[in-house]
């Protein structure tokens, strides 16, 4: 089994060669709490220090030597069609359009087609959470996992999805965006998808994995990687505006 040397020191060495793994990034969504300060693209083309925000996370995702990139697009799609096909990039860049919303779970169904690596990585294209992806990799091999979420601790959990685990860090409950006050495990939006899931998400329809999927996923092999690292997302103009800063 091949093993990827990866140029910095802080990432240990994966169990398989990431630079054959397939990202599929979610960069559909209509991010309508945004629109008053970004009206004329989608929301992770939002710029971050005269970059797009997508850019900050390829970069990030890039580093760990992950090469392959299917970009879900539906809302402005053209917006970023047109960026990525002139931008100087040694990554492969796919574009899989959505003609009408498909939802998070139907966005994935929908790139089925371009996906050749199993398992392969999955992340919103809004959020940001700067977890060790070798480990998270190591981890959803390690457990035997069909399906792995990177989950991390929050006080928040009103605008995230809210997750139980047991001791051997399965999945145990899932609920979307519902308020609890106190620390919790929230949904960081990166996943690790074996193949075989796709098959559960039907075709050419509006689909939720937060909603539909996860849900019946719960107590089966569906794992809950747990980070200390924060997540940081540009849903609304306040946390937009905390980007900037951070960045």
């Amino acid at each position: 089994m091949e093993t990827y040397n990866v140029i910095d020191v802080h990432h240990s060495m994966p169990l398989i060669n990431l630079g054959e793994m397939d990202v599929v990034i979610l960069a559909g969504g209509e991010g309508t709490r945004l629109r008053k300060v970004l009206s004329d693209r989608p929301k992770p083309m939002a710029e971050i220090n005269k970059r797009p925000f997508l850019d900050v996370l390829i970069d990030h995702i890039s580093s760990y030597g992950f090469k392959r990139f299917i970009l879900c697009t539906g809302y402005k799609a053209d917006f970023i069609h047109e960026y990525y096909s002139h931008a100087k990039t040694s990554q492969k860049i796919l574009f899989s359009e959505e003609t009408i919303p498909l939802g998070t779970g139907g966005a994935v169904k929908n790139a089925e087609k371009f996906i050749q690596s199993n398992p392969f990585l999955v992340m919103n294209g809004d959020s940001f959470c700067p977890i060790n992806l070798n480990e998270f990799v190591d981890f959803h091999i390690r457990m035997g996992a069909h399906l792995s979420i990177a989950v991390a601790e929050s006080d928040n959990s009103k605008d995230f999805g809210l997750l139980a685990l047991d001791s051997s860090q399965k999945i145990i409950n899932f609920k979307e965006k519902i308020e609890r006050r106190g620390k919790s495990y929230i949904n960081a939006g990166i996943y690790l998808f074996d193949k075989d899931v796709l098959s559960m998400i039907p075709q050419h329809v509006k689909y939720s994995l937060e909603y539909d999927l996860f849900p019946k996923l719960v107590g089966g092999k569906f794992y809950g990687f747990i980070t200390k690292d924060n997540l940081m997302d540009i849903g609304t103009p306040e946390r937009y505006e905390h980007a900037k800063k951070f960045f």
